[in-house]
């Protein structure tokens, strides 16, 4: 068996090629082992994207290595899911990826298959599910609790005590007002918070809020 150990990331459009040189630093710091850094993708457009081997799954998977590892990189939670739960079930690992000049401060705990981008700021006594996105310039500040598959698109911003179930995607720019302590502002699961939007207040469960301050989508 080869002696080396393949990092991939599963997906390979804008998102994918964004956090491949992040993963290339994220490992060069922490690895002496020798690797390869991969695309998977299902849709294989060439054999190679930004000097990167692009594999189909089938083909990741027929790899000789000592240990496989992937980390999603699709903004949208239920194929993000579904495709950790393949990865899963085959054997692969999930592995994170953080920017070096990201600040996590105290307390702060982090789930498997992260993607901290740069210029993102966690501050303290924060904990956050697994797969977590949390895309350029945006932060989560004290006391909040974040589910899995979450994703916080560029500038996201949430204020402290704040809870954000399972699989809930926040809009590039938008705002969440700091809730209390003991009574957390609460965004249900699988909510979607529009690009811009200041949420004030709970959104219900699976409900997308636009606008300052945010509310329910009329959907004509």
């Amino acid at each position: 068996m080869s002696k080396r150990e393949i990092y991939a990331i599963y997906g390979a459009s804008g998102f994918g090629r964004e956090v491949i040189p992040l993963a290339r630093a994220a490992l060069a710091r922490r690895t002496e082992i020798p690797y390869e850094l991969v695309f998977v993708d299902d849709a294989p457009r060439g054999s190679s994207i930004n000097g990167y081997r692009l594999l189909s799954y089938r083909e990741f998977v027929g790899l000789e290595a000592t240990a496989k590892y992937v980390n999603v990189a699709i903004a949208a939670h239920s194929p993000r899911r579904a495709l950790v739960d393949r990865c899963t079930a085959d054997g692969i690992k999930l592995f994170p990826i953080e920017a070096a000049n990201s600040v996590v401060l105290d307390g702060v705990t982090v789930g498997e298959g992260a993607i901290i981008c740069p210029f993102v700021t966690l501050t303290s006594n924060i904990r956050i599910g697994k797969c977590f996105h949390a895309n350029i310039y945006s932060y989560v500040a004290h006391d909040c609790v974040i589910g899995d598959y979450v994703t916080f698109a560029p500038a996201a911003k949430c204020n402290g005590n704040v809870r954000i179930e399972d699989e809930v995607y926040i809009g590039a720019g938008a705002v969440i007002k700091q809730g209390k302590d003991g009574a957390p502002l609460v965004i249900g699961r699988g909510a979607v918070v529009g690009m811009g939007a200041v949420v004030t207040k709970d959104v219900a469960p699976g409900t997308t809020v636009v606008g300052n301050p945010a509310r329910p989508l009329q959907r004509g």
